[in-house]
């Protein structure tokens, strides 16, 4: 089976390239690129393709011909999404719009100082999410928990050509696990923690819920520490529109039975079906996700 590895695609040559497009051609030109990159994804990405195809096929119930279209919209999209962080991490943020929904949800939580969690998924831009945090945490309250193994060399360059830094801070899970002991201490110092809830490392300790009508295995983390803390826990998640337009969703998980760690899985399974169902190109899991696909 093709199980998440905890890095995604992606280099610093693309990147790169991304950056040298974006300044000389234009973020719109730039898209424009994507078509051939896009087709080059479709045609020669087997196994990608096999278990997006499973997505729109069989968990949304896409007819044959519109879940090819949707295969290749996936692919262009996603380019869409790292191109945006490339634009505005090289400090072109005020090319785009914004639209906070929930946004005093999140002011609420700074300002009662009572340390909280924030639970997104790997849908939308949620690797801008920092820049939309920024602005709302003078005081460097906010957490990122990051799993991608590529993301120090990818973030350090990102910055290097960005005009102004972000103030967030970023917790990387570590083999020691000595990540633990750094969440912990943020909690402890009244700060939010920030996960995504969606993917975890085969061989880690999970939980299931069904999603889209299937069960699925899910990082146990973020829901076990949310619930053993009693912590606040709003759910984010930063997606696309049309144009050069970001709408950020922020959601308090409400009616969680005992505040137990499935109780809030299952609330978060709900939550995120619901985005997946209003974007469903914006879901980038390219791997076998509920297990044993044929």
């Amino acid at each position: 089976m093709n199980k998440w590895k905890g890095k995604s695609k992606g280099t610093i040559l693309g990147y790169r390239i991304f950056v040298w497009c974006i300044r000389n051609i234009g973020i719109r030109s730039s898209y424009f690129v994507l078509y051939f990159v896009a087709l080059y994804y479709f045609l020669f990405e087997k196994k990608s393709n096999h278990y997006i195809s499973y997505y729109f096929r069989k968990r949304l119930k896409f007819s044959f011909w519109k879940a090819k279209l949707a295969v290749y919209k996936s692919y262009f999209t996603f380019g869409k999404t790292l191109i945006d962080k490339t634009a505005i991490s090289a400090g072109l943020r005020g090319k785009y719009t914004y639209e906070f929904d929930g946004i005093d949800t999140l002011k609420n939580l700074l300002a009662e100082k009572k340390g909280g969690v924030l639970i997104s998924a790997h849908i939308g831009n949620f690797e801008i999410a920092e820049h939309f945090f920024a602005d709302i945490d003078l005081d460097c309250q906010i957490n990122l928990v990051t799993t991608d193994l590529e993301v120090t060399v990818i973030r350090e360059y990102l910055e290097s050509v960005s005009v102004k830094k972000s103030n967030v801070k970023f917790i990387y899970v570590k083999d020691d696990m000595s990540h633990i002991f750094e969440i912990n201490q943020a909690l402890l110092n009244n700060e939010l923690i920030c996960f995504t809830g969606d993917r975890y490392f085969e061989g880690s300790k999970f939980l299931e819920a069904e999603l889209l009508g299937k069960t699925a295995k899910f990082p146990a983390g973020p829901f076990l520490i949310a619930s053993r803390l009693r912590v606040p826990v709003v759910y984010v998640y930063v997606m696309k529109e049309k144009n050069l337009h970001y709408h950020l969703y922020a959601r308090v998980a409400e009616n969680i039975k005992n505040r137990d760690s499935q109780g809030l899985l299952n609330s978060y399974t709900q939550n995120l079906e619901s985005m997946l169902k209003k974007y469903p190109l914006q879901w980038f899991n390219y791997f076998d996700f509920w297990d044993d696909i044929d």
